[in-house]
């Protein structure tokens, strides 16, 4: 029996050599990383359940806490999907240079400078304004003479970065024409911003708003007592001078202006007209939709006739069936070839 054992035990050692020998350098290498990794996962479990025990040990529950905060990291990394994103948070749009045969995308705020659109719709800080004023002063360096459309949606703005970019306006304003459009909401200096545009170019939308008030200090200011009462009455005279320059831009004497900016005045599009504000509300144009007891059109879709488009002389999207009978109906009634007349 004990030879058979050492018979049996040589036959496995000489197949295992055989089988060492005849293996390919890839395999050996392939065989002797998986060991290696085999080896430090089972060393690194190894560690980790040293660490909980001691912990355990010490701390009584931290160990628990450690090895439950460890499993659950190790399942949410292995299920964890990071969300598909834009390259930038801005949209892009085509565009073609001139002189050039393609198109290239850029940002959208570029593309409207390039058609003389300012799109103004933050807070105006000295950021801001700072940004503002450099993109006019270059629009009046490409071409000083080009109308600048301006769309405000302004919540605000600061006294002195605002005054800023009105006496900028007011430069402009001599070699070109200014086009500015009250959008939603303009406040304060907004709304002087919006005022100031050529006159018969300042525009608002039906539903937009206006809010005229006193502005305050543009941030909090502390110092000796005398030099916050200086501060404080340097604020006052540019709200006098912004009440100024409000009236004299309405038309409104100073005495009301002053009288109506003591609280928030809200103003809509059409009291903003009135006021002297603005010149005119841009209202849908008429041939969009019919009025009650007009002609019935594309838009009210009433009567049993045919649906002419305001007077045009086919009827409206969708409907070109019936311009097409109507022509029918010009034709001979018999199904004969047609006649060609000399």
């Amino acid at each position: 029996s004990d030879r058979r054992r050492r018979h049996a035990r040589w036959q496995e050692q000489r197949r295992r050599t055989t089988a060492i020998q005849a293996a390919t350098p890839a395999q050996t290498m392939r065989s002797f990383v998986l060991r290696c990794s085999a080896a430090a996962l089972c060393g690194a479990a190894t560690l980790l359940a040293g660490c909980s025990s001691a912990l355990s040990f010490s701390g009584g529950g931290a160990g628990d806490a450690l090895s439950r905060t460890l499993r659950s990291s190790a399942r949410s990394s292995s299920t964890q999907r990071l969300p598909i994103t834009m390259p930038t948070d801005t949209p892009m749009v085509p565009y073609k240079p001139p002189g050039q045969d393609y198109y290239q995308f850029i940002d959208l705020p570029s593309r409207m400078y390039r058609d003389r659109i300012m799109f103004i719709s933050q807070f105006i800080d000295e950021e801001a304004a700072n940004g503002i004023i450099s993109t006019l002063l270059y629009l009046r360096k490409e071409d000083p003479q080009e109308p600048l459309n301006l769309y405000f949606n302004v919540p605000g703005a600061l006294l002195r970065p605002g005054l800023a970019v009105y006496d900028l306006l007011n430069q402009l304003r001599q070699d070109c024409e200014i086009n500015t459009v009250n959008l939603g909401l303009c406040t304060g200096m907004g709304a002087l911003l919006c005022g100031a545009g050529t006159k018969g170019k300042r525009c608002a939308m039906p539903n937009s708003r206006f809010l005229l008030q006193r502005v305050g200090m543009d941030s909090p200011f502390q110092g000796q007592a005398s030099d916050i009462g200086l501060e404080v009455s340097n604020v006052k005279v540019w709200n006098d001078r912004l009440e100024g320059e409000i009236a004299r831009m309405t038309g409104q004497p100073i005495s009301r202006v002053r009288d109506d900016m003591r609280r928030d005045f809200y103003l809509s599009s059409e009291e903003a007209v009135r006021y002297g504000l603005i010149d005119k509300v841009l209202l849908p144009a008429p041939q969009k939709r019919a009025t009650q007891g007009g002609e019935v059109d594309l838009g009210t879709f009433e009567g049993d006739g045919e649906q002419k488009f305001q007077g045009k002389g086919k009827s409206g999207w969708g409907s070109g069936w019936k311009d097409a009978d109507a022509r029918s109906k010009k034709d001979d009634d018999d199904d004969e070839p047609k006649i060609l007349k000399g």
